[in-house]
């Protein structure tokens, strides 16, 4: 399988109709299709947007023929797994063979809106994988024409289904950095998807996926593995740096962020970060060579499709610096 490559679209930094019009223009210039994250609020206040993702998609779907993701979307606090599956479907049936479905155990920043308590890591974890089933129930029912119900541990659903379907469910998608989640959700889902990291760090989750994938009777070389790939370019380094630090500084913050609850206080938080702090973590250069070996390392781990976010604003002059001069050199 060849690795596709992606463009990532940051509503939490571009207004909808900017988001849209950049992901057209990077359609032109070769990107294969589009993610975008279902955040309730950007990282921090200089960021600016936070556009809601399910309207998003379905206006670049009118204007594109890639793929689209929601990547990712939390089915657990904000939303009833029922409204997540609706969503999804109702994409899928838009636009046939275009969407997936990723998936997350969520973060406070986005999650905590609604008032519920915020638990720790595992019970959002369990929260998520069933949903993942309550998701998967409505799928296959509704292809079926029978109504289903749920009751478990988190969530009730009485007898229902979804009544806008498409042909063939869309794939779903699991997001996690951590090798347990990875081997529940080679059993439990049809793809991975992870942030860059070390190779190390990576190859592990990938053997950990592939295992729960054999150990739930299915094939992992047929499963998509499907990277988010943060970096930042610019015509000049310091350029490049300042964006980074600016635009996204919560990419050089070394902690987990999952139970962080305003922009406001990451941006106090990102007060202490460093140009250093981005080492190992992204790349930060105006030389499309150093990108373009990043990106091709990850290709030769093994990911389907890589998904690119330059932090900077200069999105069209990225666009086509690597349209130009990474994409066409990246091979698989």
């Amino acid at each position: 399988m060849s690795v596709t490559i992606g463009y990532a679209a940051m509503l939490e930094q571009f207004h909808p109709r900017e988001a849209v019009e950049l992901t057209v223009h990077a359609e032109s210039r070769g990107f294969s299709g589009v993610m975008a994250a279902d955040h309730f609020q950007p990282w921090v206040p200089q960021q600016g947007q936070s556009a809601f993702v399910w309207n998003v998609l379905a206006a670049i779907g009118e204007r594109t023929r890639g793929d689209l993701g929601p990547g990712v979307t939390a089915p657990t606090f904000r939303w009833h797994p029922a409204m997540v599956a609706q969503a999804s479907a109702t994409l899928a049936a838009m636009y046939p063979g275009r969407h997936w479905l990723g998936l997350g155990s969520g973060e406070a920043l986005n999650e905590h809106v609604v008032g519920h308590y915020w638990p720790e890591a595992p019970e959002r974890i369990n929260r998520m994988f069933e949903a993942i089933e309550i998701i998967r129930k409505l799928f296959t029912g509704s292809l079926a024409g029978k109504d289903v119900k749920h009751a478990g541990e988190f969530y009730r659903l009485e007898s229902t289904r979804l009544w806008t379907m498409p042909e063939v469910p869309p794939e779903i998608l699991v997001a996690t950095a951590g090798p347990i989640t990875a081997k529940r959700a080679g059993r439990n889902a049809d793809g991975l998807i992870t942030v860059g990291a070390p190779v190390d760090k990576i190859a592990g989750l990938f053997e950990r996926f592939d295992a729960g994938a054999r150990e739930g009777g299915k094939d992992p070389s047929t499963m998509p593995k499907v990277l988010q790939l943060h970096l930042s370019w610019a015509p000049t380094d310091e350029e490049a740096l300042a964006n980074a630090m600016t635009e996204w500084p919560n990419g050089g913050m070394k902690f987990p962020k999952a139970d962080i609850r305003s922009p406001f206080d990451f941006a106090q938080i990102a007060k202490l970060v460093r140009p250093e702090d981005f080492e190992g973590r992204m790349v930060i250069s105006s030389d499309p060579d150093r990108h373009r070996a990043e990106i091709q390392k990850f290709a030769d781990l093994g990911f389907d499709r890589i998904y690119l976010h330059n932090v900077g604003r200069n999105q069209r002059e990225w666009i086509d610096v690597f349209a130009a001069d990474v994409l066409p050199k990246i091979t698989r």
